[in-house]
């Protein structure tokens, strides 16, 4: 299990490798809240997402013989870049896992950094299965995307910082909203804000007809999402909440937040208009919720994560032409 000390461990080989991401607000955001309102702008990290921290984090980690071998990890892009640049920097093979369907800017830049793609039809093949298959034949580690103790241990750094961040800004209460997909960001920023920031409370943000964590903290056992594809947000599109950081998110999260593609939508248009940062759907649901779903959150402060920024131009211009100002 991802303790503090493997956060502080992560933070420490992450230090001159990870940018510390601004933490942003605008009075017309927190107009259109009716609340105070800050972003973690996590789509300024290297490889446009905040994965580029787990990725380092795991394959830093590996004993320095296994590392050499290579890695390996599935993604539908963010996961993927991270991995495939972490790889990158320490001059070692790399294999991706990609499904057919995955955005194809994610896919060519994930070409870009070195890695080797290969694609599946995530309707019809087991990623987990064809990850196995090629590790054993190949002799690569398998990084998983969130239910590691490394990777999660690189994605509490986000809550490292936010704790910080916040503590400037004088804000000692309130939510962090966290777009999730298989929980690693989520528990991992819930661990750090445990130990540093007691005071923010986490909450998980899904897409309608996806939120399988939602559920799973509303019924205090893991759920299983009824499809894998269909939602602008593909980045956090996962089966169900991770083993491992489940029981984290049980533990410390508060209800999970479901808002509907409209509303990201206009989130990624408001963000660009008012913040100049550009969010992919899945980066901007923590964004939508902490705009437009005021009514579930318990407090006068929220704090969103926008995850990333690996949008298409073809939606991201959509997006503002339906909503920007």
């Amino acid at each position: 299990m991802t303790s503090l000390a493997m956060i502080e461990a992560a933070a420490s080989r992450l230090a001159g490798r990870a940018r510390r991401t601004p933490l942003l607000s605008s009075p017309f955001l927190d107009e259109v809240a009716g609340r105070r309102v800050f972003v973690k702008a996590e789509c300024l990290q290297h490889t446009g997402s905040f994965k580029f921290r787990g990725g380092w984090s795991a394959v830093s980690g590996l004993e320095p013989d296994v590392r050499q071998r290579g890695v390996i990890a599935f993604s539908s892009g963010n996961h993927a870049q991270g991995v495939a640049y972490a790889a990158r920097l320490h001059g070692i093979a790399c294999v991706i896992i990609m499904p057919s369907d995955a955005p194809k800017l994610k896919i060519a830049n994930t070409r870009a950094f070195g890695a080797e793609v290969v694609l599946y039809d995530r309707a019809t093949e087991d990623r987990d299965a064809i990850g196995a298959t090629l590790s054993a034949e190949r002799g690569l580690t398998l990084v998983k995307p969130f239910d590691e103790p490394l990777v999660i241990a690189g994605q509490a750094t986000v809550g490292l910082e936010i704790a910080e961040q916040a503590l400037e800004e004088g804000v000692s209460g309130g939510e962090v909203l966290v777009p999730c997909g298989g929980g690693g960001l989520t528990s991992g920023i819930a661990l750090a804000l445990e130990a540093q920031a007691p005071g923010l409370i986490v909450r998980s943000c899904e897409p309608e007809g996806f939120d399988d964590t939602a559920r799973s903290l509303a019924t205090g056992t893991i759920q299983r999402n009824a499809q894998l594809s269909g939602s602008l947000c593909d980045a956090i599109i996962t089966p169900q909440p991770g083993d491992i950081t489940f029981p984290i998110l049980k533990r410390l999260c508060g209800a999970g937040i479901a808002v509907n593609e409209d509303e990201v939508l206009r989130a990624m248009a408001l963000a660009f208009t008012r913040l100049k940062i550009v969010i992919e759907p899945g980066g901007a649901v923590a964004v939508a919720a902490a705009l437009f779903r005021g009514g579930e959150l318990k407090s006068d402060t929220a704090i969103a994560v926008a995850s990333g920024g690996n949008v298409d131009g073809a939606l991201f211009r959509a997006a503002l032409e339906k909503y920007a100002d």
